[in-house]
């Protein structure tokens, strides 16, 4: 569905954000993206819808190599991947219908878009949505009136109308309280499950990865150090990829975390 072959991505000051990265993404496969602050996981992400230009390597997109393409089938080809942003990237004085319906601009008209006349089906859809991730009382509000919770939810619509094959998530649950954090990841995999949707999913939280994704991939200094099931990440294994820390804690919290929540499913 997706492989990286060898993504390289190095800045003009020299420094390598990534370090030829090569992994495949199967067909409705979520992926957790973890490592510490500045191992270029962002970047990676970026790299693959080009919103940062890599340096070498290619991505492939259901065949397709995304890093060949000029601006106007990059364009077309951006209509395939949602992408679900940190600080949620929504028109905040445009109501909740018209930040999900902004999902289609790569799909209507100049003057549709630049009027806001969206074909009716779309219109539908954003509804459907909004009723899936229940906020359909508030299709009217303004997104300034919403909570953190409540935002990233129009954002993960607004990705989800564009009808993609890729779902891009940069660190969903950064700025959300740790109850808030559980339901926005929960709500990310149980759609991508309901859509046969792939995912990559940039998450600074590892507790969260290895509470909600099958697979999960380590980077440091740009390059996969881990990638496996995330039962694998032992605290040797975490010490790769972090640095020393008192791991054994971490691994504690995360199985008594599991067993509270099939408890509560009782």
């Amino acid at each position: 569905m997706l492989q990286l072959d060898a993504l390289t991505k190095t800045y003009k000051t020299g420094d390598k954000a990534l370090k030829e990265v090569t992994l495949d993404v199967p067909p409705a496969q979520v992926i957790a993206l973890i490592g510490p602050s500045g191992a270029g996981k962002s970047t990676l992400i970026r790299c693959i819808n080009r919103l940062v230009e890599p340096t070498g390597g290619k991505v492939m997109l259901e065949g397709t190599d995304l890093t060949s393409l000029n601006a106007s089938a990059l364009r077309r080809e951006r209509r395939r991947m949602g992408m679900i942003f940190q600080e949620y990237a929504l028109v905040e004085r445009l109501t909740v219908m018209e930040n999900v319906l902004s999902g289609r601009l790569g799909y209507v008209g100049f003057w549709r878009a630049l009027t806001r006349r969206y074909p009716q089906k779309d219109v539908d859809e954003a509804f459907r949505l909004l009723d899936r991730v229940g906020l359909l009382h508030m299709a009217d509000k303004r997104a300034d009136q919403l909570s953190g919770g409540q935002r990233q939810r129009v954002g993960i619509c607004r990705a989800l109308i564009q009808d993609p094959a890729l779902l891009l998530v940069d660190e969903p649950t950064a700025s959300l309280d740790p109850k808030t954090s559980r339901q926005i990841m929960r709500l990310i995999c149980e759609l991508c499950a309901e859509r046969g949707l792939a995912a990559i999913i940039n998450i600074h939280d590892v507790a969260l990865a290895q509470m909600f994704v099958a697979r999960v991939i380590g980077l440091r200094f740009g390059e996969v150090v881990y990638d496996s099931a995330p039962d694998g990440l032992t605290p040797d294994k975490l010490t790769e990829i972090y640095g020393e820390e008192d791991w054994e804690a971490t691994i504690e919290k995360v199985d008594d975390e599991e067993d509270q929540t099939i408890e509560a499913a009782q």
